[in-house]
């Protein structure tokens, strides 16, 4: 079998995944409808680590940082479509007065998910694909060393084609055996744009490998998320498969999931009441 064969031959797998993955999407919000949200689900059964590799490959390149929020986030799987609508209608606020809105807002969700109302292109992708959210949060929940080492796996890959090196973007280090992607300016993120079905098989004749991942807008965290997670943190010990959020390790499991509250650095004090919008709504132009 050539690598021609070997491609194509992938390529209907992911589309055979993708309409899966859409009958999931469906049943899923026929369940939220239903009142059946994530936390009322049976625990899956593990997945094998050619399925984890599959999981986590439209998110294995984002910067640790990034990553470490969006695996954290996916665990409350049944908040993001509200809050990834929350984001798009206040895309317009950046930095300081995005968090100000965040707060202003009395917004109820865990810091894990405000922590990524920042990045609007990612909840956008957690929110359209539900089944896929919802499948990643219960594998982080129940195999978070898994995940981790599928995620390196990935990266591994990508980075002995030549697709994954240092840029003007991020900068990519081994330590220890472990592949790291860390961004320039850590107050600065880019969210890498890249098709799994290139960056992690080899590159055809005469394909530019430079031109496979792409970056999206900078996007500034300062000091105001600090409430949710960011700045000193967040961060990943591969080697103990720890999850560090605002500086302490995340330890959120399938088991303590209706209880855990994280113990961040600078704690965010949901106020007492309804969510309110304390400012002028501008929604996005399309």
């Amino acid at each position: 079998m050539n690598r021609f064969s070997i491609v194509w031959r992938l390529r209907d797998l992911s589309s055979i995944r993708k309409e899966m993955r859409s009958l999931r999407s469906v049943l899923y919000s026929v369940l939220l409808l239903l009142g059946l949200t994530t936390a009322s689900w049976a625990q899956a059964g593990p997945l094998s680590p050619p399925e984890l590799d599959h999981l986590v490959s439209r998110i294995a390149l984002y910067p640790d940082p990034l990553l470490a929020q969006t695996l954290t986030a996916s665990t409350f799987s049944d908040v993001i479509p509200e809050a990834a609508t929350w984001a798009d209608q206040h895309s317009y606020l950046k930095g300081d007065a995005l968090a100000q809105a965040i707060q202003a807002d009395h917004l109820q969700w865990d810091p894990s998910v405000l922590g990524l109302l920042p990045f609007p292109s990612v909840l956008d992708m957690m929110a359209n694909d539900p089944a896929w959210t919802q499948e990643l949060g219960s594998a982080v929940l129940t195999q978070r060393p898994e995940v981790m080492d599928a995620v390196q796996r990935m990266r591994r890959q990508a980075h002995d084609y030549g697709y994954l090196v240092p840029n003007g973007y991020v900068n990519v280090v081994s330590n220890g055996g472990y592949i790291e992607i860390q961004p320039l300016n850590p107050a600065v993120f880019y969210v890498p744009v890249y098709d799994p079905l290139i960056v992690f098989a080899p590159p055809r004749p005469g394909f530019v490998v430079g031109a496979a991942i792409h970056f999206g807008p900078a996007i500034t965290i300062g000091g105001t998320f600090v409430s949710w997670g960011w700045w000193t943190g967040p961060a990943f010990v591969w080697s103990s498969h720890t999850i560090l959020i605002g500086g302490h390790p995340w330890v959120r499991t399938w088991v303590n999931r209706g209880a855990y509250v994280h113990p961040y650095a600078h704690p965010w004090v949901r106020p007492v009441g309804p969510r309110i919008e304390t400012h002028r709504l501008v929604r996005p132009r399309r």
